[in-house]
């Protein structure tokens, strides 16, 4: 169940919208379940509609007229709660209406049991899944109803009523959440003829411009040439930056003017203060000159975000989750036209992953955030493989993300996650057939291919036959075969891929396994000095190599099958 709060200042306008059938067309059958004393005149239940109506309008404003002859009244004097059932939830009778009605004014402070000198109020139902509560906020003492973090209280009683009654238990947040749009928001783009409104869209925009940005001025000179933004940048009466606000040029009010959003209104990470604080942990990595592939230095952080999740501390844990959110956010930027969208939804959904109520120590994330900004700065990849292997690894992510938003209890980050996850396995889905069907056709000779399989039964012996059975073991086959043509030992590449994170929770282990060795075997290969002392070494941390002196004490098995054509 889901309760809508809101303020007025006429008790009759409110009255006639939920009695209205005309306008309205799903107030089938307004009437009342439930009133203050029970005694409440219902409109809907009589045959001189418009006296009854009137009669009960007078009724709800009597402590009102009484408080505004002494001055006492405020001035917003109506409080309406929505309460909706979900769709898959039974339709509950007018007497379940009524008690949960009852628990809802009681619990917000409207009406308190055995109060008396409680509000007055009403409830309404003129449609099966949904009723209203009408109340006004002055008591008969003519003091003004104590209902302070009303949402909350009615949120936490609609829980309760969830379990108690049998219903769907909506997911429910922790207040970090960006603010929904508003219906009249909603009206207004779909009268303009866009599927999002102007709040979401703006959300988008910033957000990528803050994953692109190395820096607080770079972010603001980034929103300034964005087509179609307007931006207006505050300032402190020293000169320095206080805030911004942005709008779309074609969204204005009823007098013409645009209409304005701080970054603050559009998500709680987007105000300025709070992009600073990411901005400037990125700015105080260490410059170094460029050794690798960003594609490669990103996919590789992406890879470690599981053990982070699983060893560090939870301020730790909140900025790779942010940063990886960042990464989400730029990758439209550099994908191909065809999967932009399910990727700009999965960076959509993910978003609110990225926020809880843990503050990020966003230091521990300065490798993501560089590797992401240096992807922008380079030319988009026209190959499929370096998209591929990043998504590879970002579905992974999200997973261990998803669990470790559960182990905290945050309900509404765990539903993101999970509805991102789906976005990025459509994203991969369309990415990675291209580019693995290019690498298998370049399926070494048979009898390199025999190596290869007794190799995978040494290195990787659980998950042998899965990956020989895989359509896709050809292009694990040629990056193997590569890397032992470049100087790597296949072997340890395979057992340095495969502890680098577990496989369980990949789809396809040999897809994972194919990224991996291919993006290990692009770094220079070890010199002779440098593999005699691996092979001496006999520990190792997360994410380094796997020593070869951890040799399996099962001898090795003859392969099963030749993977003839």
């Amino acid at each position: 169940m889901i309760a809508k709060i809101s303020s007025g200042k006429s008790t009759a306008g409110l009255i006639r919208y939920l009695y209205d059938t005309k306008k309205a067309k799903d107030h089938t059958d307004p009437h009342l379940v439930a009133s203050w004393d029970d005694f409440a005149p219902d409109p809907g239940r009589t045959d001189d509609f418009d006296a009854a109506k009137k009669q009960l309008v007078a009724d709800l404003d009597l402590h009102v007229k009484q408080a505004k002859r002494l001055g006492r009244a405020p001035e917003r004097h109506v409080w309406h709660c929505s309460i909706r059932a979900a769709e898959t939830d039974r339709h509950l009778s007018d007497d379940d209406w009524a008690d949960i009605a009852r628990r809802v004014v009681t619990a917000t402070g409207i009406a308190p049991t055995d109060d008396p000198d409680a509000c007055r109020w009403v409830a309404v139902r003129h449609a099966p899944d949904h009723i209203h509560i009408a109340a006004t906020k002055v008591r008969a003492d003519l003091r003004t109803a104590r209902h302070w973090n009303d949402y909350l209280t009615a949120d936490r009683e609609l829980a309760t009523i969830e379990r108690e009654y049998g219903l769907h238990q909506v997911v429910r947040g922790d207040r970090t959440a960006a603010k929904r749009p508003t219906r009249a928001e909603q009206e207004k783009a779909k009268r303009a003829g866009q599927t999002r409104t102007a709040r979401e869209r703006l959300r988008t925009t910033v957000r990528t411009a803050a994953a692109a940005a190395t820096s607080t001025e770079e972010f603001l000179h980034l929103l300034q040439h964005t087509d179609s933004v307007l931006v207006d940048i505050k300032h402190f009466p020293s000169g320095d930056v206080r805030g911004y606000t942005v709008a779309l040029a074609d969204d204005t009010n009823q007098n013409g003017e645009p209409v304005w959003y701080s970054g603050s209104t559009l998500a709680p990470d987007l105000s300025l203060p709070q992009i600073r604080r990411r901005l400037d942990a990125t700015d105080q990595q260490q410059p170094e000159p460029r050794r690798t592939n960003p594609w490669h230095q990103a996919t590789a952080a992406t890879e470690r975000i599981p053990h982070h999740l699983e060893h560090q501390d939870d301020p730790a844990a909140q900025a790779h989750l942010a940063a990886f959110g960042e990464a989400l956010d730029a990758l439209p930027l550099l994908a191909p036209q065809g999967v932009r969208f399910p990727l700009r939804r999965a960076a959509e959904e993910f978003e609110r992953a990225t926020r809880s109520r843990i503050q990020a120590d966003h230091q521990h994330a300065r490798a993501l955030r560089g590797a992401v900004r240096a992807m922008v700065r380079e030319p988009v990849p026209r190959n499929g493989a370096l998209l591929a292997m990043f998504l590879d690894t970002a579905i992974l992510a999200v997973i261990a993300a998803a669990r470790w938003h559960q182990r905290r209890h945050h309900d509404q980050q765990v539903a993101a996650a999970r509805q991102a996850l789906l976005h990025l396995q459509t994203a991969y889905d369309q990415t990675a057939p291209q580019p693995l069907a290019a690498l298998a056709q370049r399926r070494p000779p048979q009898h390199v291919v025999e190596g290869h399989i007794l190799l995978i039964h040494q290195a990787i012996p659980e998950y042998a036959e899965q990956i020989l059975e895989d359509p896709a073991f050809d292009a694990l086959a040629a990056v193997l075969a590569d890397a032992k043509t470049s100087g790597h030992d296949p072997k340890r590449l395979l057992q340095q891929a495969a502890d680098q994170r577990a496989l369980d929770d990949a789809r396809h282990p040999v897809r994972v396994l194919t990224w991996r060795v291919q993006r290990l075997s692009a770094r220079p290969a070890p010199s002779a000095r440098a593999r005699a002392a691996q092979a001496r070494s006999t520990t190792y941390r997360p994410g380094e190599s796997v020593p070869t002196a951890t040799a399996a004490a099962v001898s090795p098995p003859q392969p099963s099958r030749s993977r003839r054509r």
